[in-house]
């Protein structure tokens, strides 16, 4: 019975939430590791009649397994998402996740990079190659409105303002905002498509994303973190830098230059507050006058 309700809630995810392959995957995962757990210990239970007492045991078995509070929270709320599928399908009315304590987590602050380190990854482009002026508008892209990965990559040519100065962006779970963008950014994305994008020949399909590889294609993910890895080397920063380094460096100096923080979470796409709270680790004194 595990199986299919697992089959149903993947259906339910992907249909009815409109959550990615990866989210859809993560959350498979966790359902199989409590499945794992009770084919060792052979309790053949079941979803409507396992109880608060299993779980508990469960999260002990995680533990003696070695699972960090952060993994151990990630399945927990897992399950919590399964068995809400299960109360809106009718197929139980009991819900053992409810009385379930999820382990506090650290969070951990993000690496930063200072404005003299961001231009010394701007510096160590070398501009005489094809791909210098695309990567250096990925740069001014990243930070200058604060993207994610993904978001950059598919961004497309329609999708930029260039007089309004506003690009628009689809994160996650397909929602769309406007995100300012500074003109330095828009500058550099104008003169990489001036001067270097149109002289390519764009695989079909790919004609109205800003960003090509050699091949006419989009570009990967991959290659958005090998490019800034080198940069990292050639600019002598012993940070471990990642396109995400950008985006919390974006909104760190944001932050600390009085910036509001309604305002960081609209550009930054957060769905809640708390997530763009930990940009004021840095600036405890504008916390306490907001």
């Amino acid at each position: 019975m595990w199986d299919s309700l697992k089959n149903g809630f993947i259906s339910y995810l992907k249909l009815e939430k409109s959550l990615s392959h990866n989210s859809v995957e993560a959350y498979l995962h966790d359902i199989d590791k409590f499945t794992q757990y009770l084919e060792g210990e052979s309790i053949e239970k079941q979803p409507a009649d396992i109880t608060i007492s299993e779980l508990q045991d469960f999260i002990k078995w995680l533990n003696i397994n070695n699972l960090d509070a952060k993994s151990q929270s990630r399945i927990i709320s897992g399950l919590r998402a399964f068995y809400k599928y299960l109360i809106l399908e009718d197929i139980t009315q009991n819900n053992p996740t409810e009385l379930l304590d999820a382990p506090r987590t650290a969070r951990k602050l993000p690496d930063v990079l200072s404005v003299e380190e961001i231009e010394k990854l701007i510096q160590a482009i070398d501009r005489s190659k094809p791909q210098g002026e695309r990567n250096r508008a990925i740069i001014e892209t990243l930070y200058g409105c604060g993207l994610r990965v993904s978001e950059l990559i598919n961004l497309k040519i329609s999708n930029i303002y260039f007089n309004e100065e506003y690009i628009r962006i689809t994160g996650k779970g397909d929602k769309e905002r406007l995100v300012p963008a500074g003109s330095k950014a828009l500058d550099q994305i104008k003169l990489y498509i001036q001067t270097c994008r149109v002289h390519q020949a764009v695989r079909k399909g790919n004609e109205d994303f800003v960003f090509l590889n050699n091949r006419g294609s989009r570009l990967t993910r991959v290659m958005i973190f090998t490019m800034l890895k080198e940069l990292a080397e050639l600019a002598g920063i012993k940070k471990r830098i990642s396109p995400h380094t950008l985006r919390h460096s974006f909104a760190t100096h944001l932050v600390e230059r009085g910036a509001n923080l309604r305002a960081v979470q609209e550009m930054l796409g957060h769905a809640s507050i708390t997530t763009t709270e930990i940009y004021t680790h840095l600036n405890r004194e504008y916390l306490r006058d907001e």
